[in-house]
C-alpha cells in the first residue's frame, strides 16, 4: 500500500459542506439532462490514460466526492462515474457535483452512450453498469443490502477498460467495493482508498484494505491531486478479453441451493429411499415432489396477486399525478409521469398474458395427469 497516512487534523465531516450546499438549493429537480459532450466512445488499443474514474461511497462521503470533481478541469477527457448508496431515496447529487466542479454531472439514461468530459451519477434504485461504450442501468437484485451499489460498476468498468481504470473506496459502512477493487487490480488498474482512521464511516476503506493489497490509502486532502496525477500518467492499453457482460451475468438467475419447504420456508433436502422420493425441511415437514410442485404454484399465484394489485394502483397513481401536473402547467412532470405509467402498463401486460397460461401440473410416466394432493393449496381453494 503506497500513500498511507494518518487523520488529518481539521477535516470536515460530510454534514458541513454538503448539507450546507443542499440547504442553499433548497427543493431542486436533479433529474434533468445535461447538454451531452461530443466526443468518440471510449475504447481503443495502444497508448492511453487511467481516464476511467470510478467512486463509490457511502455514509460520510459526500464532501470528499465534491472535493475530488471540483479538482478536475473542463478540459479533462476522461469520465467519472459515482455511486453512492441512496438507495431509493430522490438524490440532489447531479446538480451538487456540476456546482462543485466545471464537468457537466447527471443520472444517465439506459443505453446513454459514454461521452468524454462527462460525470455520470448512478440513479436512485437502479445499478450503473458501462458495457461497449455505452451505460446500463438494471434494476437487479441488491447487492450488499443496497442499490445502486458500487461492485457491479467497479467489474463492468474493469471489464470494458482494463488498466484505464481507477477504482476509489471512500468513507461508508459494509463491504462494498472491495470485491470491486479486486476485479480494477486484476484487469490491470489503480485501487485507491480514502485514509480508513481518517473516514468518518471507515469500514467500508478498511475491509477493502483487509481483502486487496490497495495502490494508495490517503486522506480527504490528498485524494483529488492524487487523481488528477493519475489521470494524467500514459499507460499501455490491451485489448479487452470476450467476456460475458456484466449486465448479464446480473439478471441470470442462478440455480438454487436447495428447494423451499411450502409450509415454514425453510430448506428441503432428499429424504426416503430410492423408491419414494420425498423432501422434507430442518423440522420435519415432509412432501412428495408433486405436493413441493403445487405448492410453488400457490406461492407464484400469490406472488403475481400482488404484482397486480401493485401495478394497477401505479397505474392509477400515475394517471392523477399526470392530470395534476397537466393542470398546473409543468410539461415535464406530465411526460415523466405519462412514462411511468407507460412502464407500468407494458409490466401490467406482460403479467396478463402470463396469467393466460395454465400453470403446469404432474404427470405419471404415460403424459396423464395426476391429482392434486390432499390438502395442497389448489385443493383448499375447490372445497
Amino acid at each position: 500500500m503506497r500513500g498511507a497516512t494518518g487523520a488529518r487534523p481539521g477535516s470536515l465531516p460530510e454534514t458541513k459542506a454538503g448539507r450546507s450546499t443542499l440547504l442553499r438549493l433548497g427543493q431542486v429537480d436533479d433529474q434533468r439532462d445535461a447538454t451531452p459532450a461530443a466526443g468518440p466512445e471510449l475504447v481503443g488499443d495502444g497508448q492511453g490514460h487511467r481516464d476511467i474514474i470510478i467512486i463509490g461511497g457511502s455514509a460520510g462521503a459526500l464532501d470528499a466526492m465534491l472535493d475530488i470533481v471540483g479538482a478536475f478541469p473542463a478540459e479533462f477527457a476522461g469520465n467519472i462515474f459515482i455511486v453512492s448508496h441512496i438507495g431509493a431515496n430522490r438524490s440532489h447529487l447531479p446538480v451538487l457535483m456540476t456546482q462543485a466542479g466545471r464537468l457537466p454531472a447527471a443520472h444517465p439514461e439506459n443505453s446513454e452512450p459514454i461521452r468524454r468530459g462527462r460525470i455520470y451519477i448512478a440513479p436512485p434504485d437502479q445499478h450503473m453498469l458501462v458495457e461497449d461504450g455505452h451505460i446500463r442501468l438494471s434494476r437487479g437484485p441488491r447487492h450488499h443490502f443496497t442499490c445502486p451499489a458500487i461492485d457491479p460498476l467497479l467489474r463492468s468498468a474493469a471489464e470494458s477498460f482494463g488498466p484505464r481504470v481507477i477504482g476509489v473506496v471512500l468513507s461508508g459502512t459494509g463491504s462494498d467495493g472491495t470485491a470491486g477493487l479486486a476485479k480494477v487490480q486484476q484487469a490491470g488498474g489503480m485501487t485507491v482508498i480514502q485514509e480508513p482512521t481518517e473516514a468518518l464511516y471507515p469500514e467500508m476503506p478498511r475491509t477493502a484494505a483487509r481483502e486487496v493489497q490497495v495502490d494508495y490509502a490517503v486522506g480527504r486532502a490528498e485524494l483529488p491531486t492524487l487523481l488528477r496525477r493519475l489521470s494524467s500518467e500514459t499507460i499501455a492499453m490491451k485489448a479487452s478479453p470476450t467476456r460475458q457482460s456484466t449486465s448479464q451475468e446480473m439478471s441470470k438467475v442462478e440455480r438454487p441451493v436447495a428447494l423451499t419447504c411450502p409450509e415454514c420456508g425453510g430448506a428441503l433436502r432428499e429424504a426416503g429411499g430410492a423408491g419414494v422420493k420425498q423432501y422434507r425441511c430442518h423440522i420435519g415437514h415432509r412432501f412428495s415432489a408433486a405436493e413441493v410442485l403445487d405448492g410453488q404454484i400457490d406461492e407464484v399465484d400469490r406472488a403475481i396477486g400482488v404484482a397486480l394489485r401493485v401495478l394497477n394502483e401505479r397505474i392509477e397513481l400515475c394517471r392523477h399525478m399526470s392530470e395534476d401536473a397537466r393542470e398546473g402547467g409543468r410539461s415535464m412532470g406530465v411526460a415523466h409521469w405519462k412514462r411511468l405509467r407507460d412502464e407500468a402498463e407494458e409490466q401490467l401486460q406482460v403479467l396478463q398474458q402470463f396469467l393466460a397460461r395454465p400453470p403446469a401440473r404432474p404427470v405419471d410416466e404415460n403424459g396423464n395427469g395426476l391429482p392434486e394432493p390432499v390438502g395442497s393449496p389448489a385443493r383448499r381453494k375447490k372445497a
